[in-house]
């Protein structure tokens, strides 16, 4: 089984550079979409219901911001959008798809903001997730999250780590907040696998950084410790374009144990 993940930015943009294709090429079990930046009657009927996949949609109610979505050859038995607190359900940031085998959550994390200004609004949204997610790991539930967590959790997880202490994204209160998550139990796959740095998946736009590959590893999925067992491989495919991130995805074993 084979879960990707990735903040398209847009995928009304990303449509018009080979989105659908590249989708049927690499033909994930599971495609999760973050900042998708638009409302289903926006979109494309290909892109609402391309062959062999059902998709579910979450949209802001600001028109052209944040949402995202779920591509999946099965469908699962639920999927619900809200968190269960107001001010973070409205910006169409959460998918939550019960597989019965485990419990898939796709979230576009909020960004701190210009001087930090969201970071509080942040810290909230992630309590209020970490407090979901909770609900379902203290009954034995496998887990899944997946997303742009919008924060790099160590120092080799981003190329420039002195330059960045004070900005959002790589503050202490934010990287605490990772590590309490990982020491609950929630495992980050990519450095199950990998522990050297230098590798990311999101480079900004407006330095050329990605040329350069100046990056952050920002965007995650993290299982919870039983699933362990049936995770076969973790991996970034840096070289896939189209977004200022790139895709990530891991492997596991078909029948969940």
């Amino acid at each position: 089984m084979k879960i990707l993940s990735w903040n398209v930015n847009g995928i009304r943009a990303i449509e018009k550079k080979g989105f659908l294709e590249w989708l049927h090429k690499e033909s994930p079990d599971i495609l999760c979409l973050q900042e998708t930046k638009a409302h289903p009657e926006q979109l494309s009927e290909s892109l609402l219901k391309p062959k062999g996949y059902y998709t579910y949609w979450s949209a802001a109610e600001k028109k052209g911001y944040s949402g995202v979505a779920i591509y999946t050859k099965t469908a699962p038995k639920t999927v619900t959008e809200a968190l269960g607190l107001v001010e973070c359900d409205t910006e169409g940031r959460t998918l939550i798809a019960d597989y019965e085998d485990f419990i898939l959550f796709n979230i576009y994390y909020p960004n701190g903001g210009q001087g930090n200004k969201r970071v509080p609004f942040k810290m909230k949204f992630y309590d209020t997730f970490l407090n979901k997610a909770e609900t379902y790991r203290k009954k034995g539930k496998k887990i899944i999250v997946t997303g742009d967590v919008n924060t790099a959790h160590t120092e080799i997880d981003l190329a420039r780590p002195k330059e960045n202490q004070k900005n959002t994204g790589f503050l202490p209160e934010e990287r605490e907040w990772v590590s309490k998550f990982v020491n609950l139990g929630y495992v980050d796959t990519f450095r199950h696998f990998t522990k050297d740095g230098g590798h990311y998946t999101w480079w900004d736009y407006y330095t050329g950084a990605r040329a350069r590959d100046v990056g952050w590893r920002i965007d995650y999925f993290f299982v919870t410790e039983n699933l362990l067992p049936n995770l076969k491989k973790a991996f970034i495919l840096k070289d896939v374009m189209g977004s200022d991130h790139c895709p990530i995805g891991i492997e596991l074993k078909q029948h969940i144990t």
